[in-house]
């Protein structure tokens, strides 16, 4: 019973992270549950449930996933998401057969970093107008003071929590954010509650299947090699909390054909890609349970939520300005990750090379260039981080002294 209530109480650390994905990319919350779960049972299979690990919505894809349904439509954009799911499957042959050495050749912290920047950075413009209340196209849907009053509270909830919270709830400030907003928004009448009403207890979420689309695939897949640096880290961290090296046994391999097979399973029926999440990782170490048959239960429960047609009803009432301010955070704290890989891994920009892969991939990314063949597109995301990673690979690296 007591492994059962851990269960629980795993997927309510992660439940606010997994779930903020969907509501920001347009996908449905319960399909994200879904994802989430299915996907941490196939991650167990293949690490053979040695790494207490859960799968959850992966915040690095949602600048793609909003750029390219915009742009393709969400059927085409899934098509994407698989492909980057394909992308950690042949990383992880390719790390069985070369080793974990192979990855630090195409991808070193001075292409890792600006593309993470990119990814954080890329839709700043969104976050500043859900928190004034604007919807996608501009048009303001809620009052100005009103919207800052409802994103003000949710954004500083969070930040308290994430450096003044203490035990379970320091690795909630998501879900004490969107709590107070949205209790914030109840008091003011925003919230409209007829969904909720109408909705049924038991539904089968509503799935989108994928649409091949290689300009979707080209523009998204290449985020698939960031994502694995970013793997790595939370093996790592794992390991060091539980005191084994999964790295070596299972296998880094192991795990990264997991989170490749769990984005695979979940895009193919609607769902954001699911990677290792760290908020998990903190709740492992902070209760010393290391038994990864606690993520099981934390996977069934997720599955059973993703039936449950409140669940989506409940989620997708909450209104624009919360998440306005919880993205105003969260993106910016993307970007930040990005520039703490270049610091901590001492990057020196004042080398020449150095300063020409961070800058244009920095200027390519953020400032909307696109390249274009016919009917074909590339740009964001996808462009700046194959044009980071041709620029490491052609100039030549600085002569030692």
């Amino acid at each position: 019973m007591k492994t059962v209530l851990l269960g629980a109480q795993m997927l309510l650390v992660a439940f606010g992270a997994t779930t903020l994905v969907p509501l920001l990319t347009g996908i449905d919350p319960r399909l994200a549950l879904l994802g989430a779960g299915i996907g941490t049972l196939i991650f167990q299979v293949c690490t053979k449930r040695q790494i207490p690990i859960f799968l959850g919505s992966s915040f690095a894809f949602i600048a793609p996933i909003i750029l390219g349904t915009k742009q393709f439509g969400l059927p085409a954009t899934l098509s994407g998401l698989i492909a980057a799911g394909v992308v950690f499957i042949l990383i992880s042959a390719l790390v069985k057969i070369r080793g974990i050495n192979v990855i630090e050749h195409f991808l070193p912290p001075v292409v890792v970093g600006p593309v993470i920047m990119v990814i954080g950075l890329a839709l700043a413009p969104n976050a500043v107008n859900m928190a004034l209340g604007k919807a996608g196209d501009g048009s303001q849907l809620i009052p100005t003071g009103t919207a800052l009053l409802v994103s003000s509270a949710a954004l500083v909830t969070t930040i308290v929590i994430s450096i003044f919270g203490k035990g379970l709830l320091r690795l909630m400030p998501i879900v004490s954010g969107v709590i107070v907003g949205y209790l914030l928004s109840l008091f003011l009448g925003l919230v409209d509650f007829s969904a909720v009403i109408n909705a049924p207890w038991l539904a089968i979420p509503t799935f989108t299947h994928p649409e091949f689309n290689w300009q979707a695939i080209v523009f998204i897949a290449p985020i698939g090699l960031i994502v694995t640096i970013e793997h790595f880290g939370d093996i790592l961290a794992i390991s060091n909390v539980v005191g084994k090296d999964f790295v070596k046994n299972p296998g880094i391999h192991r795990s990264l054909l997991g989170d490749g097979l769990g984005t695979i399973v979940a895009a193919c029926f609607g769902g954001p890609p699911v990677v290792s999440y760290g908020e998990v990782t903190g709740a492992v170490s902070l209760l010393k349970t290391y038994n990864p048959v606690i993520m099981t239960w934390s996977a069934i429960f997720a599955i059973a939520l993703a039936f449950v047609g409140k669940t989506g009803a409940f989620l997708l009432s909450v209104p624009i300005p919360v998440m306005g301010g919880i993205m105003c955070l969260l993106f910016g704290a993307i970007a930040t990750i990005g520039l703490n890989t270049l610091i901590h891994k001492q990057v020196d920009l004042s080398i020449p090379r150095n300063m020409v892969i961070v800058s244009i991939t920095l200027v390519f990314g953020i400032g909307g260039m696109a390249i274009g063949f016919g009917n074909f597109t590339l740009k964001g995301v996808g462009l700046c981080g194959l044009v980071a990673i041709i620029l490491n690979l052609v100039l030549p690296q600085p002569k030692a002294e």
